[in-house]
């Protein structure tokens, strides 16, 4: 049983937040007094008061909302974090540990409320943590202290008499996502639905709001700037503007993009030469096997580590992916699926040296399976990030491999050319096949009806937005990667290119709507 599904004991305090929204003023009191408190740096903030403008002049009002870690019961970024160092203690709340923190930015793709971020001095993930050190001393977070209308409080869920449990249990309050099913304990009470749903309010036109410039991204290949508002017009019903919201960036740049590929690659190379072997078109005696297949998976399995460590805030502490792993993670199971795949490769390679194809056969089994895994993990790994509507998806694993083939075996061609040229044709073959079920994959996500209004937003974002330009470069590489079986080598190139543009579109476009 998960820490988040263990039942607390009766003898600790569960503690809850509740905001009271009719009575805040939107004074960003608790804004300040949170820097003060925990020394958060100019940029960051751990919480921070946002603003919808509802209605139509001269029927209008400010709405505001106060944001922050929502403290959840099941809190995904504790479940996404491969060290521990983002954790939930036994009184429920969600806290950190900055000296095991690797920077790996999972615990922001999962949170659905955006409110984690890395710290930009010491390069550790943080967040609001209930003011952990002051509820140890017995006192109330800094923010309950200095509200000057009393509108946020604390207490404990488990004492029916404590204020928070009686607003809680008495009264009408709202929770932030409670479609996420993370059990939040920040509650609302008074909140319009145009400040809790980050989507219900327009994007303002002309670049600013109340006291701010708006943040643009510029869709390029390093931008991971996340507009607030939503860009399609607000999903709600009344008349809802963004006035105020603070600047968001997505926690996976080009490098999380690009390592999808490369890895995938790795798996392709592996598992286009041992579909030669098995089916017969060569013996194991050949280059394409005995050489090729293992220093060119290895290459790229080599160059995917380097792009994940290449994306840690603290690149040098990647070990501890392994010294203290957290098991739910899908970053250390993704970890060690890919240290096996690299000795089952390192195996293949010493044994095309002894000249033991015997060993490099019976290596088969084990290394396709693990050259599946190390394709498809991903999928999982995404599955973690509860705040991306765009990746929860089914057809996700099939789809990362089928990416695998096409790449894979358009890398194997020119090599299969040279010193198996009665395969090449089948190679050819398998690449435009495998190119085309890629499309096919690409026309049935993306024809279907989005499942959500966060799905929507990514779907336009990923296809026509920011990132369309990488998208429509993806689909037309891949449409003429299509013609392989007739105009040979000369189109591989694309087949092989094409995935990795998609890949940027994907990642990206999942990561470009506003979670806050």
């Amino acid at each position: 049983m998960s820490d988040a599904a263990r039942p607390v004991e009766p003898s600790l305090p569960r503690w809850a937040k509740v905001i009271d929204q009719t009575t805040c003023i939107g004074c960003h009191a608790c804004t300040t007094a949170c820097k003060s408190e925990n020394d958060v740096p100019v940029g960051v903030s751990r919480t921070y008061v946002k603003s919808v403008d509802v209605g139509d002049f001269p029927d209008a009002r400010r709405a505001f909302q106060v944001t922050r870690c929502n403290q959840c019961m099941d809190a995904p970024c504790a479940e996404a974090c491969p060290t521990g160092a983002m954790h939930k203690r036994p009184d429920g709340i969600v806290d950190f540990n900055k000296d095991i923190c690797i920077g790996c930015k999972g615990c922001i793709a999962a949170c659905p409320y955006d409110a984690i971020f890395i710290n930009p001095e010491d390069h550790s993930a943080e967040k609001c943590n209930f003011c952990s050190h002051r509820i140890d001393s017995g006192l109330e977070p800094a923010c309950v202290t200095v509200c000057p209308t009393q509108s946020i409080f604390v207490g404990d869920l488990n004492d029916p008499e404590s204020r928070v449990a009686r607003a809680v249990n008495r009264e009408p309050v709202s929770v932030r996502k409670p479609e996420k099913n993370t059990r939040p304990k920040m509650f609302y009470k008074g909140a319009h639905q145009a400040t809790l749903d980050p989507l219900a309010a327009a994007r303002p036109e002309g670049g600013n709001f109340a006291w701010a410039q708006q943040a643009k991204g510029s869709g390029g290949f390093g931008d991971n700037i996340v507009p607030s508002g939503n860009p399609l017009g607000g999903n709600s019903s009344a008349a809802a503007k963004l006035s105020y919201d603070q600047t968001h960036r997505s926690p996976w740049d080009w490098r999380v993009s690009a390592y999808t590929w490369t890895k995938n690659i790795g798996s392709g190379i592996y598992l286009m030469a041992l579909l030669l072997v098995v089916t017969g078109f060569m013996d194991a005696s050949n280059p394409l096997w005995r050489w090729v297949a293992p220093v060119g998976g290895g290459f790229f399995v080599a160059a995917t580590c380097v792009l994940l460590i290449a994306d840690l805030s603290h690149p040098f502490r990647f070990w501890l992916i392994f010294w203290r792993p957290q098991w739910n993670s899908w970053l250390v199971k993704g970890g060690v699926i890919l240290v096996a795949y690299s000795a089952v490769l390192a195996i293949h390679f010493l044994a095309s040296i002894l000249g033991a194809d015997w060993l490099s056969l019976a290596l088969g089994v084990p290394g396709a399976l693990l050259a599946v895994m190390s394709s498809i993990y991903t999928a999982f790994l995404f599955g973690q990030a509860k705040a991306r509507d765009l990746w929860q998806n089914p057809l996700l694993a099939p789809h990362l491999l089928t990416q695998a083939m096409a790449a894979g075996s358009a890398f194997v061609v020119p090599f299969a050319m040279i010193f198996a040229p009665e395969t090449t044709q089948f190679v050819l073959w398998m690449t435009g096949a495998a190119t085309l079920l890629h499309l096919v994959f690409v026309g049935a996500e993306f024809t279907a009806p989005s499942p959500s209004e966060h799905a929507r937003v990514a779907h336009y974002e990923m296809t026509r937005g920011r990132f369309g330009k990488f998208f429509l470069a993806g689909v037309v590489l891949s449409a003429i990667g299509l013609l392989a079986p007739w105009l040979g080598v000369w189109v591989c190139i694309f087949a092989f290119l094409g995935p990795l543009a998609y890949e940027h579109a994907f990642v990206q476009g999942g990561q470009a709507v506003p979670l806050a």
